[in-house]
C-alpha cells in the first residue's frame, strides 16, 4: 500500500490556490472591460472577445488537458499550465491593441485547460486513500471556485479604479511564480503510454471559435449574407469532423459511446443552457452598471459582491444537503426557473435606474437560481456515467458549460447590439439592448428548466469519486 503523503494538506493549499486563480480569471476582467474598451479600441460587439477568447480555449482544450495529464504526468502538466498562464498574462497586460489582448486571453485559456484537470488528478492521488479525508479535501477545493469568483469581482474593481486595468493580468505573474516554486509539495505522477488526439482537439476548438466569431459578426455582415452562411457551414463542418475523428481515433478525446448513457445528454444540455444564461447576465450587468448607471470600476465590482457572496455561501453550505435530500432534478429545474425570474426582473432595468431598485434584488434572485442549479447539474452529469467513465463525464460537462457560455454570450451580444446596445452614450438605447439580452437569457434558462423536467429521470445514484484515464474527475457531495 502506498504511503500517505505527510504534506498532503499543504499540497491541497497549492491545488486550491490554482482552482481559485483559474476561476478568478473569468471574473476579474468584468469591471475592467469599459476601461479596456476605451484604451484598446474595442467596438461594443467585439468587447466580448476578451471573455470568449479565454472560454473557447479553456473549454475547447479541457479534454485534451486531461488526456495530457494522464499521459505525461499530472504534476508536469500542472507546471506547464502555470507557465502558459503566466506567459498569457504578460501578453494581456502589455497589449497595446485589441487583438493582442484577445491573443493573450486565449493563451491564458490554454493554461487553464492544462491546470484544471491536472489539479483534480493530483488531489485524488493525495486523498484517495481515505473517503473521509477526500470529502473534506474536495469541500475545501470546491469552495475555492466561488471564492475565486468573488475575489475576482472585487480585485478587478480595485485595480481598475486605483491602479490601471493591466493589473488584472499582472497579478497572475507573482502568484504564478509562487505556485511554480511550491510544486515540490505535489506528488510525482508516472507517465503512461498512449496517443494524443491532437486532430480532434484542433477540430473542436477551431469549429467552436469560427461559429462564435460568425455569430458575433453577423449583425454587421448580415445574417443572410454569403460570408455568414459559409462561415456557419464551415464551423459546423469542423464540429462534424471532430465527431468523425472520435469514431476512428485510437485514443479519442471523447469516446462517443458515453452518450448512450441514460441521463448524460440532458444533464449536459442543462449545463450548456445554464452557462448560456448566466454568463451573459454577468457580462451585461457589468456594462449596465458602468455605461448606464455611471458606476466606476470599483463601485461596479462592489455592486456585484452581494451576488457572488450569496453564490459562495450557498454552494459551500447548502448545496450538498439539498442534493442529498431532493436529488438533482427538482433543484436543477427550480434553480433554472429562479434564474429566469431574476433575469426577467433585470430586464425591467431603467435608464434612470438605481442599484437598490434595479440591480440588487434581481441579481440576488438570479444568483440564488445559479447556486441551486449548478452543483446538482454537475453531479447529475457525473452520476449518469458508469464508474469507469467518471473522469470523462466530468470533463465533458465542464466543456459543455464553457461552450454554452461562449455561444450564449455571442448570440446575446448580437441581439443586444441589434436592439441598441452599441449606441454608447445613448442611455435609453443602451438599456433597451441590455434588457433584450436579459430577457433572452431568461428564455434560455426557462428552456433548460423545461428540458430537465421533461427529459431527466428520477434521483440517480451517488456519483463516483474515482479518476479514470481521462484524468478529470470531479467531487461527490461531501457527506454530512
Amino acid at each position: 500500500m502506498e504511503a500517505v503523503n505527510p504534506r498532503r494538506w499543504w499540497a491541497l493549499g497549492v491545488l486550491a490556490a490554482a482552482q481559485f486563480m483559474v476561476i478568478m480569471d473569468t471574473s476579474i476582467i468584468g469591471v475592467a472591460l469599459p476601461e479596456m474598451q476605451r484604451d484598446l479600441g474595442f467596438s461594443q460587439g467585439d468587447l466580448q472577445w476578451v471573455f470568449n477568447a479565454y472560454v473557447i480555449a479553456f473549454g475547447g482544450l479541457l479534454l485534451l488537458g486531461g488526456r495530457l495529464s494522464d499521459l505525461l504526468g499530472a504534476r508536469k502538466v500542472f507546471v506547464a499550465g502555470w507557465s502558459v498562464l503566466i506567459a498569457g498574462s504578460v501578453v494581456a497586460a502589455a497589449a497595446q491593441s485589441a487583438w493582442v489582448e484577445v491573443a493573450g486571453r486565449a493563451v491564458q485559456g490554454v493554461g487553464g485547460a492544462l491546470i484544471a484537470p491536472a489539479s483534480m488528478t493530483l488531489l485524488m492521488m493525495l486523498f484517495g486513500h481515505s473517503p473521509k479525508e477526500l470529502g473534506k479535501a474536495l469541500a475545501l477545493y470546491g469552495a475555492a471556485a466561488p471564492a475565486g469568483g468573488t475575489a475576482g469581482v472585487f480585485l478587478g474593481g480595485v485595480f481598475t479604479e486605483w491602479v490601471s486595468w493591466p493589473w488584472v493580468f499582472i497579478i497572475y505573474i507573482p502568484i504564478g511564480i509562487a505556485t511554480l516554486l511550491s510544486t515540490g509539495l505535489l506528488p510525482a505522477v508516472a507517465a503512461r503510454r498512449g496517443g494524443v488526439d491532437v486532430a480532434g482537439a484542433a477540430a473542436v476548438t477551431a469549429g467552436l471559435a469560427l461559429t462564435v466569431f460568425t455569430v458575433v459578426r453577423a449583425p454587421e455582415t448580415g445574417w443572410a449574407t454569403a460570408q455568414t452562411v459559409l462561415q456557419l457551414i464551415a464551423g459546423a463542418a469542423l464540429l462534424i469532423v471532430f465527431v468523425l475523428i472520435q469514431r476512428s481515433a485510437k485514443s479519442p478525446l471523447m469516446p462517443l459511446g458515453i452518450w448512450r448513457t441514460p441521463g448524460l445528454g440532458v444533464s449536459n444540455l442543462a449545463m450548456a443552457l445554464l452557462g448560456a444564461a448566466w454568463i451573459p447576465m454577468w457580462y451585461f450587468l457589468n456594462l449596465y452598471l458602468q455605461q448606464v448607471l455611471g458606476y466606476g470600476a470599483f463601485a461596479s465590482g462592489a455592486a456585484l459582491l452581494p451576488m457572488t457572496v450569496l453564490l459562495m455561501l450557498f454552494m459551500t453550505t447548502a448545496s450538498a444537503r439539498l442534493l442529498g435530500r431532493f436529488g438533482p432534478k427538482p433543484l436543477i429545474t427550480g434553480g433554472l426557473l429562479v434564474l429566469a425570474a431574476g433575469l426577467v426582473w433585470l430586464s425591467a432595468a431603467r435608464p434612470t435606474g438605481s442599484f437598490l431598485v434595479d440591480v440588487l434584488p434581481a441579481s440576488l434572485v438570479a444568483a440564488l437560481g445559479m447556486a441551486l442549479a449548478y452543483i446538482p447539474t454537475l453531479m447529475a452529469a457525473m452520476s449518469a456515467a458508469p464508474q469507469e467513465q467518471a473522469g470523462l463525464a466530468s470533463g465533458i460537462v465542464n466543456t459543455t458549460y464553457q461552450v454554452g457560455s461562449a455561444l450564449g454570450l455571442a448570440a446575446l451580444t448580437a441581439l443586444a447590439t441589434s436592439q441598441g446596445a452599441g449606441a454608447l452614450g445613448d442611455l435609453p438605447a443602451l438599456t433597451d439592448g441590455f434588457s433584450a439580452a436579459f430577457l433572452a437569457a431568461a428564455g434560455i434558462a426557462a428552456a433548460g428548466a423545461l428540458a430537465t423536467l421533461a427529459l431527466m429521470g428520477g434521483k440517480p445514484q451517488s456519483p463516483p469519486a474515482e479518476t479514470t484515464t481521462e484524468g478529470a474527475a470531479q467531487p461527490q457531495p461531501a457527506s454530512n
